[in-house]
């Protein structure tokens, strides 16, 4: 086996996603994978306590790029332009590579109710974070929460258009897009 290859993590979330794209999310082993990756199992448990934790591999990261964003947002800036320096240094930080598997990634977790359920909890988990960064820099409840929910959602949002084949908007540009289209539709409520 290939240990000493880079990008042993990015590896073996793309076997992981192949895998389960080719015989299923429950037919499908953590020794499979780190087989397909090139690695051990060991290996793969040096990343991810478990095969359902690949699929959201950089959780961690992302929570701390949306809090370093939000903390560099300007002291006069707005809770939504909070939000959106934040949105920046996250989907800034997107590759090609993810990408490229966003599509088949996207299929796996929507097949599979376990799936769903973890990425609801990833995205109350960035909310929470974009609303702990907000409180940190005085905005009280319930705009702290709101605005944060509208930035994860506008997020999630974004992403599944930046993985449409068609698409050629980088994820920055469609992150804020996306944000300004949910303010506008949550000003249009009253």
């Amino acid at each position: 086996m290939a240990r000493w290859e880079p990008n042993a993590r990015l590896r073996l979330v793309q076997a992981a996603i192949d895998l389960f794209g080719e015989q299923g999310y429950d037919s499908t082993t953590v020794a499979q994978i780190a087989e397909r990756a090139g690695l051990t199992k060991t290996t793969f448990f040096r990343h991810f306590p478990d095969k359902r934790e690949v699929l959201f591999a950089g959780q961690e990261e992302h929570g701390r790029l949306l809090a370093e964003g939000a903390a560099a947002a300007p002291d006069t800036a707005t809770p939504l332009e909070v939000v959106a320096t934040a949105l920046d240094a996250l989907a800034g930080s997107f590759t090609p590579e993810q990408r490229a598997f966003g599509p088949q990634l996207m299929r796996v977790i929507g097949s599979h109710s376990e799936l769903r359920e973890r990425a609801a909890f990833k995205s109350l988990t960035l909310a929470t974070t974009l609303a702990t960064a907000l409180h940190d820099r005085g905005v009280p409840d319930p705009t702290a929460s709101l605005a944060a929910h509208l930035g994860a959602q506008a997020f999630s949002t974004a992403f599944a258009h930046w993985i449409t084949p068609a698409n050629e908007r980088p994820l920055p540009d469609l992150a804020r897009t996306t944000l300004t289209e949910l303010r506008e539709a949550s000003a249009a409520l009253t």
